[in-house]
């Protein structure tokens, strides 16, 4: 008898990342902003209940499992029934990279990018390097090292923008992140590896306004007009890690009890940028089809006034609790995010199961 269809959601927990950074002998206060990234594993546990319902729903199993517990979750699983959903990746102070070379050992399907693409998300000078290779409009970049460049930036009038290389969620991103010179470049590295033993990534300062692209293939056929590409604002030229810390999590959470928590507002871009949003869908068709984005992703941008386009970065696997993606699937899907879930892994698992009519927006 066949299995009934499963999907399994392999998350990593912020307190699992807590203990081995203390291992590790970092201090309390950057272990609370590295274990920040995996703020997403936090916001979506207590809806586990409504994604099994939904999932129930459409005839599939849905099984949450901790990262450390997924090669065991794994073993024995029958390839042609089991849907393995990474929530997390990470190939450094974050170990969610783990989660899909396991099912390639089990051979497991996956939703989402291979092993591949989780490895090279989180490296941002070498993911820069590979999607200019693609003909992308990244920023030139350089990498410096405690106050050493191993490659120096190209010359820029505006300045630069440093972060840590191996870092997401705004961690390691303060108020002077936009300095003004490459010696203040260099210094802002330092404290980068003070802080988190990191390379910076220095970038030249590209102007503009934030732009989120996010995509979720509920239909397996969907393809890049499905993008929901939205205007992020927040009030500010930039979010630092400030910012981040308060919407997330259980950082997120203590704001939120405070009242603190303002989340950044939304508007489709092609409102206002028709042609900008035309070109990051085009954009988001080269990371499709050459890069091997699938199924899940997002994609930072800086949109000029002139619809000039700036690709900062792409994430393989986008805060799916977030205010932003819980927009994305409204609008795009008509959907809440547990029956957005839900309906992307039964489909992708059986055509034959049960499928729900949808109500389909245009994104704009």
């Amino acid at each position: 008898m066949a299995s009934r269809p499963n999907m399994i959601l392999v998350h990593e927990p912020e307190a699992a990342c807590r203990t081995r950074l203390a291992a590790e002998g970092f201090p309390p206060e950057r272990i609370v902003e590295i274990s920040s990234y995996l703020a997403q594993s936090t916001d979506i546990e207590p809806e586990f209940d409504a994604i099994a319902a939904e999932c129930g729903r459409r005839g599939i199993d849905f099984l949450p499992v901790e990262l450390d517990d997924a090669a065991q979750a794994f073993a024995g699983r029958d390839p042609g029934s089991t849907l393995v959903w990474t929530l997390t990746d990470g190939i450094a102070y974050f170990r969610g990279g783990a989660a899909p070379a396991l099912t390639r050992l089990h051979a497991l399907p996956t939703f989402g990018a291979d092993d591949t693409l989780f490895a090279l998300c989180q490296d941002k000078f070498r993911s820069g390097a590979v999607l200019a290779a693609l003909g992308l409009p990244v920023p030139a970049a350089g990498l410096a090292r405690a106050g050493e460049w191993i490659v120096p930036p190209p010359q820029s009038s505006a300045g630069y923008f440093v972060k840590p290389n191996r870092l997401g969620a705004k961690i390691g991103i303060w108020p002077d992140s936009h300095c003004g010179s490459a010696d203040e470049a260099l210094t802002l590295s330092r404290r980068i590896f003070e802080h988190y033993r990191d390379d910076a990534i220095v970038q030249p300062y590209v102007a503009g306004r934030n732009v989120r692209a996010s995509f979720l293939a509920v239909d397996p056929a969907a393809d890049n007009r499905a993008l929901g590409v939205a205007l992020v604002d927040s009030g500010a030229d930039f979010q630092t890690m400030s910012d981040s810390l308060s919407l997330y999590g259980e950082t997120g959470e203590a704001a939120q009890a405070a009242g603190t928590r303002s989340e950044p507002s939304l508007e489709p871009l092609a409102r206002s940028q028709p042609l900008a949003d035309a070109a990051i869908r085009r954009i988001a068709g080269v990371l499709m089809d050459g890069l091997g984005l699938r199924d899940v992703f997002s994609a930072d941008f800086r949109v000029d006034a002139d619809d000039t386009v700036h690709l900062l970065e792409f994430e393989v696997c986008p805060g799916l609790p977030c205010f932003d993606f819980r927009d994305y699937c409204r609008r795009q899907w008509g959907l809440l995010l547990p029956e957005a879930i839900a309906e992307a892994a039964a489909r992708r698992l059986s055509d034959a199961l049960p499928q729900p009519t949808l109500a389909m927006h245009t994104g704009v």
